[in-house]
């Protein structure tokens, strides 16, 4: 069995609440997880101070678990350069130092092979679309991001489950009706062909747990809510707990409650690993 803590969105800055941070350090103590995945914004707008205090709830984490991040849209210092022009080497400067210098870390741990995948890249020529509120919010995969996402899982045991993390949602919001990333189905398709099965994804601030039916396979895709004043629709902050055995997924929501100080279990998600659902 292997224990997954999915959090996403913690945006230091003005929208992080420190009683849901206190709340989520609890509970990487409680759980026990071996992994917890971080699927980017640590940051509201990429300032130093914003990931130093990130930077002390990663190191709570490393005490009870493996981690894995990657950087999320609010991450990037795209005004460094903008379309490619300015100072590309200062897109990531603050990540690097405080979060990690791997933007696509790869991790293995006993029965589940991870491999990051920065979708984050600022304001690109490739994310460039008609609407103006797309500048610096879309994401963006490129082929050679696949193919290196394609070598790396060549190289897991055939029996461990295959997880891709990354910030933005490839699946449709309820509430926001969005797409995170360009192109987004033919990506799922990818996916699908190269043995991917799960993915953790945030960027959307709203919990949900999706099955995307592929004809190699099936992809469980947990998005995990926002912890921090920003969720959408007034929902309350979130993660999700994700638990694998040799033949299912099961992903819980945990959700924000008032009254009892601490996120609680919510809505429970089960499907086979042949990744077909069993219930909702």
């Amino acid at each position: 069995m292997t224990t997954i803590l999915h959090v996403s969105d913690l945006h230091f800055g003005h929208p992080a609440v420190i009683e849901h941070i206190d709340a989520l350090e609890a509970a990487f103590a409680r759980g026990h997880c071996d992994l917890v995945a971080f699927s980017g914004d640590f940051s509201q707008r990429a300032r130093a101070g914003e990931f130093q205090r990130a930077a002390v709830v990663l190191r709570e984490a490393r005490k009870y678990s493996k981690i894995i991040c990657v950087p999320g849209n609010h991450d990037v210092a795209w005004w460094y350069a903008p379309v490619g022009v300015g100072f590309g080497h200062r897109l990531y400067e603050n990540y690097r130092q405080y979060i990690s210098q791997d933007l696509e870390p790869t991790l293995q741990i006993p029965g589940a092979t991870f491999v990051g995948v920065n979708t984050s890249h600022g304001i690109t020529l490739r994310t460039l679309t008609w609407n103006a509120r797309d500048l610096s919010i879309i994401g963006d995969v490129t082929p050679d991001q696949v193919a290196t996402m394609r070598t790396r899982l060549a190289k897991a045991p055939r029996s461990d489950i295959k997880v891709a993390v990354m910030h933005h949602n490839p699946v449709k919001g309820e509430l926001s009706q969005r797409y995170g990333l360009k192109h987004s189905k033919r990506l799922l398709d990818t996916l699908g062909e190269i043995g991917v099965d799960l993915v953790l994804c945030g960027h959307d601030h709203q919990e949900a747990v999706t099955l995307v039916e592929r004809e190699r396979n099936g992809i469980v895709v947990s998005t995990a809510g926002t912890v921090s004043n920003r969720s959408r629709g007034g929902r309350p902050s979130s993660y999700n707990l994700i638990t694998v055995t040799d033949d299912s997924i099961q992903v819980v929501t945990h959700i924000w409650s008032t009254s009892a100080h601490d996120f609680l279990p919510g809505p429970t998600y089960n499907f086979a690993r042949s990744v077909h659902a069993l219930t909702d």
